[in-house]
């Protein structure tokens, strides 16, 4: 008989995965994984020293797996730049729902007591400095409206994904589009100055 192949952590990381989208990250265990890969638990710890190393490699292998879709959303969708996270968000609450619970509810690494706290998290700030570039707005302001941007939008990706709201792409781009034009339009009525960014998301 030929010998039976090396398990390695690629492998178990992808049944991981595979468990997680089709019933959830909370059937993921031993048992679970080695009955996926036809093997007995003992690979499983030879590759990691317990289920909490392995969950740790899981959420990078994960998070690596969201960065793609965002990048292919953005090469299939005819979409704003400003709009590609966003929308990408909401659409990964829709189609990756499970994956969604695990690394943006269950497991979210933000801990938020003021607004400044979400610019502690790793590339946050960087985001809102790109964003603010392609709205046309000053990177103070640009953070403002990031963050303010991304509180609506986890609401709405929240609810998508537990099955409270099943809009599409075009309903969701348009609230999207109306947040910002009324976002901005208040700040211009305020300031007394004319925005040209408003005409972005009309």
């Amino acid at each position: 008989m030929p010998p039976k192949p090396k398990i390695t952590k690629d492998m178990i990381l992808n049944v991981v995965l595979k468990i997680t989208q089709e019933t959830g990250f909370e059937a993921v265990n031993a048992r679970s994984i080695a009955g996926k890969l036809q093997c007995s638990t003992c690979p499983i710890f030879t590759c990691y020293e317990n289920m909490d190393e392995l969950k740790t490699e899981f959420l990078d292998f994960a998070f690596e797996y969201y960065d793609r879709y965002v990048a292919d959303y953005g090469e299939s969708e005819n979409t704003a730049p400003y709009l590609l996270l966003p929308l990408s968000y909401i659409e990964f609450a829709k189609e990756e729902t499970n994956l969604f619970k695990l690394l943006f509810i269950n497991d979210m690494d933000l801990d938020m007591k003021e607004a400044n706290d979400f610019y502690k998290e790793i590339g946050n700030e960087e985001k809102a400095k790109a964003f603010s570039e392609m709205i046309g707005v000053q990177p103070e302001r640009g953070k403002e409206i990031f963050l303010d941007l991304f509180l609506y939008t986890h609401g709405i990706a929240v609810l998508t994904a537990t099955g409270k709201l099943s809009f599409d792409s075009r309903s969701s781009e348009k609230m999207l589009r109306n947040f910002l034009s009324a976002y901005l339009k208040q700040e211009t009525e305020r300031n007394g100055t004319l925005d040209e960014s408003e005409s972005l998301f009309n």
